[in-house]
This record gives structure tokens, C-alpha cells and sequence, in this order.
């Protein structure tokens, strides 16, 4: 059943600045309703319940305009909520699903046609559950990723992204790392990881999300000690990084973050306004093809 999870903050601020329009939360999870969207039997963690009407109502609140929908590992490989939800609002979201590497094309060109852009794979050192489906299946799906211009995402460890740099081989679209490379702040920028992130960033290689600060700092509520590497990332390559919430937070046995705050602490750690811009509005709007 997994280990349970709290709720988000019930109550987020609003920004201190306002948000651009067009803005895009590029990563957050959808979880139920359970009556119809019942969770996976082998999952890792229980969350409570994050339907589309509180994510939308979350949104409004920070004055967020389009989202991308991350499958998470609550409803493993089925990715029913999240095909609802760009069902219901084709516009406003794309989508990141987990399929297992015997999923069929068929299959596959329809979550392309329901607005999914990319696949996430899991590459983390001692992950559980879910995150087998990675490196070898991500080799698996490439073929027919590409055909279907399904782009790959990975919640990835950096420590370990040499590991999957042979992988990445031939490979032309797309590769997004989740959660500024997971890595943990407390032993600064300079770890191997984090550098290697920032060169294949800095070459076009990849893409990575300022998202999850408090996934690599200890350090609530600002958790200065990760502000560095949102910076370093800004600097190697503003052209390719987006934003996300990370929005209802699973698997955060400590302080729950308040999503109001996180975005100021985005707009803190980037005080160019037309950097900003290019991080909330154009640069996702390349990436998932928002109109």
C-alpha cells in the first residue's frame, strides 16, 4: 500500500508578484478521484486524494494559465486520471504518462493524440516501485517514442547520470530532468552529477525543471542552500529550463511547502522579469506546444 503522504498547504499564498500571462506549472500529479480512479495495489507511497478541480483551483490562485500533468507513482502505469484530465481540458494541459515497455503502439498514438508529450522513465539510486521502468526501457520505447514525437522525461539522481549518457545516443528530441537533478544540496554545485547536468544543458543536450527545492534541501521554507543550483542552471542554458509546482508534494515527510511561496521563491532567485517570462511562458510553450 506504501507509506502515506499529508496533504498539500491548504491554503497558499498568493505570489508577491504577479504572474505572466500564458504562465505553465510544468510538473504537478493528479490523484483520483479513487471512485474512479482507484490507485496502483504495489504502489510506493499513499497520497490523499489531488483531483483536477483543487489543481485548477491551485492554479487560479497563483495565477497559473497551463499545466503539464505528471503521472505519479500512486497510480502506476495507468494513466487514466491524467488522460481524463486532458480530456476535459485539451487547451490548458499536456501530459507525461509511465507505460510499461510492452505498452502497444496503438496505445501509445492515442496518448500522443490526447495531448501527452513525453514518457517519463525513473533512473534513482536504490529507487523502488515504479522507477524499474527505466534506462532499458526507455532503450525499448525509443523507436516508437520518436516516431510519435514523444519527447523523454526522467526523474533522475544525477549522480548516476553518467550511467545514462550512452542511452541518450541517437536520441533527437527532447530529454527533461525532473527536480534540478535531485541531487543534494548540502554538498554544493560542484558535484560530479550537477556539473555533468549543466554541461549536457549548456551543449542543447538537455532540458531541466527549477522545480522540487525542497527535494534537495533540508532548509524549509527557503531552502537557501538550493538556490545556487537554480542559478547555475539559469546561467548554463536559459533556453531550456522550465518551472513546475511538483504540486500535492508526495512523499514529503517534513514541512509541507506552500505553493504560493514557492513561486516566490522562483521569482526571488530570478529577478529578471523577461527571464522569468522566458522561463514561465516561451520555454514551455516550445517544449509541450502550447499554442
Amino acid at each position: 500500500m506504501g507509506i502515506p503522504c499529508p496533504p498539500p498547504c491548504p491554503n497558499p499564498k498568493q505570489p508577491d508578484i504577479p504572474t505572466p500571462a500564458g504562465a505553465c506549472d510544468t510538473h504537478f500529479h493528479l490523484f483520483g478521484p479513487t471512485a474512479r480512479f482507484p490507485f496502483a495495489p504495489e504502489r510506493a507511497y499513499t497520497p490523499p486524494e489531488a483531483p483536477l478541480e483543487a489543481l485548477l483551483a491551485l492554479h487560479a490562485r497563483l495565477g497559473i494559465e497551463r499545466g503539464v500533468v505528471i503521472q505519479g507513482n500512486a497510480h502506476g502505469t495507468d494513466n487514466s486520471a491524467l488522460l481524463d484530465a486532458l480530456k476535459r481540458e485539451p487547451r490548458r494541459l499536456r501530459g507525461v504518462t509511465i507505460v510499461k515497455d510492452t505498452v502497444s503502439t496503438t496505445e501509445l498514438k492515442r496518448m500522443a493524440d490526447a495531448g501527452v508529450r513525453a514518457l517519463r522513465f525513473h533512473h534513482m539510486l536504490g529507487a523502488h516501485g515504479f522507477s524499474v521502468l527505466g534506462l532499458k526501457a526507455f532503450a525499448a520505447l525509443a523507436p516508437r517514442m520518436a516516431d510519435l514525437g514523444l519527447h523523454v522525461q526522467f526523474m533522475m539522481d544525477v549522480s548516476a547520470l553518467h550511467e545514462a549518457v550512452p542511452y541518450f545516443t541517437g536520441w533527437h528530441l527532447p530529454i527533461v530532468i525532473d527536480h534540478m537533478g535531485n541531487i543534494d544540496a548540502i554538498h554544493g554545485v560542484n558535484q560530479p552529477g550537477f556539473q555533468l547536468m549543466c554541461k549536457l544543458l549548456a551543449e542543447g543536450k538537455v532540458w531541466v525543471k527549477v522545480s522540487g527545492a525542497y527535494r534537495i534541501s533540508k532548509r524549509y521554507p527557503d531552502y537557501p542552500d538550493a538556490r545556487p543550483f537554480h542559478e547555475a542552471l539559469i546561467r548554463a542554458n536559459p533556453q531550456q529550463v522550465v518551472w513546475g509546482t511538483d504540486w500535492p508534494h508526495p512523499r514529503i515527510a517534513e514541512e509541507m511547502p506552500d505553493d504560493g511561496y514557492l513561486l516566490d521563491l522562483f521569482n526571488a532567485w530570478t529577478p529578471d522579469a523577461a527571464m522569468r517570462k522566458k522561463i514561465l511562458v516561451e520555454n514551455p510553450a516550445r517544449l509541450y506546444g502550447f499554442e
